[in-house]
């Protein structure tokens, strides 16, 4: 069995990211990672321009209070100012509004008694105030935002005031997912005895649409070996990355292994020392010499928690990668305080899944009621945090502090 945390990076060295570029419009660009470096052609704010809503002024005439000056012209938002500010003068701005010439200083309206065309200025500001220099922000040719970097809701608002239209991303990778097994049924199948719904196909393909790539769902494949030989060869031509759930672990029917070996892969794990989840094979296909790609085979167990264990612990850090982005690829775990106490064998590193939340105090786990079997999905639904218990270790108190595998984050 390959301890945890060898086998995270021995599946990480064997990712090569996707290359391969899309465009798409600013408004398609959600959750998708970034396949350029961008910048622009633009200061960012633009123009000297004011933060507030007030007056527009020369600093020298409003060192000293109180003093009246004469209000010379209006400025909204949008409006190219007209005059330039002389000595005694102030223009009427608001929030955004550009800066006319011969002013370098904002009052703000609060600090001011206006009457007619006269405003008097009853607070000295300091020089500059609440005033945005153009370029302050961001200047025109550097670097707006890096490629590798996953577009969220602040990045469009970057993108889309940059102008960069369309938006260079590297494209999604596809994933094909298998699972295989005699007692498979299709969801809207009546049950016969000793069968059971496909419940992993749903669920991977779910893990997988949230990661950012593109499930490839291929169906049921039965416990036979030219069947599953077909199938697999089948999923290597239309995806990036194959997973299957089922048929690798020693049983008479597990033909997974012996078939991968068969087509050529080069099988890298067959076990991890991880429960749930210790049946866990990990193969590549392609070329492992500098500057050759490498196609990435999962096969994880079908117990659905050990299948979904697994794939949240080495499959998703894995896509991560593969979809191009720059670093933020690790399983993120944050140390929490455990509501419960948390038992384990000690052999393997063991995950127990319930509830990750924020106290008045810090991070609090608190255990999923119910058995913790590797085939009881049941308990599994909120799930948002795995307990980590580490290699050799069999009880952590209630009140300790633990780490846990933060899930729902891509």
């Amino acid at each position: 069995m390959v301890p945890a945390n060898d086998a995270e990076k021995l599946i990480l060295d064997l990712v090569t990211p996707i290359a391969d570029l899309e465009q798409v419009a600013v408004e398609d660009s959600l959750g998708r990672v970034l396949g350029q470096t961008v910048s622009s052609q633009l200061d960012f704010p633009h123009w000297d321009n004011s933060a507030m809503d007030g007056y527009a002024v020369r600093y020298r005439d409003v060192a000293t209070v109180p003093t009246q000056l004469t209000v010379v012209e209006e400025i909204p938002a949008g409006q190219v100012p007209q005059r330039r500010v002389q000595p005694g003068e102030a223009a009427r701005i608001f929030t955004g509004g550009i800066l006319p010439a011969g002013a370098d200083t904002i009052v703000m309206q609060e600090n001011t008694q206006r009457q007619g065309e006269q405003v008097t200025v009853l607070t000295a500001p300091m020089a500059q105030e609440f005033v945005r220099q153009q370029g302050s922000f961001y200047q025109a040719g550097a670097e707006l935002l890096g490629a590798g970097v996953k577009i969220g809701a602040a990045e469009i608002a970057v993108l889309a005031a940059a102008q960069c239209v369309p938006v260079p991303v590297y494209r999604r990778p596809r994933v094909a997912i298998l699972s295989t097994g005699n007692e498979l049924v299709e969801v809207n199948q009546p049950l016969g005895p000793g069968q059971i719904v496909d419940s992993n196909r749903y669920a991977l393909a779910a893990l997988v649409a949230q990661t950012g790539a593109v499930p490839v769902p291929l169906g049921i494949v039965p416990d036979q070996r030219a069947a599953t030989r077909q199938a697999i060869a089948e999923a290597l031509t239309q995806a990036d990355m194959v997973i299957s759930s089922g048929g690798v672990s020693v049983g008479d029917y597990d033909y997974v292994d012996q078939i991968l070996a068969e087509l050529g892969a080069t099988i890298h794990i067959r076990s991890v020392a991880v429960k749930p989840g210790k049946p866990l094979t990990v193969a590549t296909f392609g070329d492992a010499e500098p500057g050759g790609k490498l196609q990435l085979y999962f096969g994880l167990p079908g117990n659905p928690v050990s299948s979904l264990v697994s794939f949240w612990r080495f499959v998703q850090p894995a896509l991560r990668k593969l979809s191009g982005l720059n670093a933020d690829w690790f399983p993120r775990f944050v140390w929490a305080t455990t509501d419960s106490d948390l038992r384990a064998e000690g052999r393997r590193e063991t995950y127990l899944w319930g509830q990750l939340s924020m106290g008045d105090r810090g991070d609090r786990f608190t255990l999923a009621s119910g058995g913790h079997s590797s085939g009881n999905l049941v308990n599994l639904s909120r799930t948002n945090g795995l307990a980590r218990v580490p290699l050799g270790e069999t009880l952590v108190r209630s009140g300790e502090k633990i780490q846990v595998l933060a899930l729902g984050l891509s």
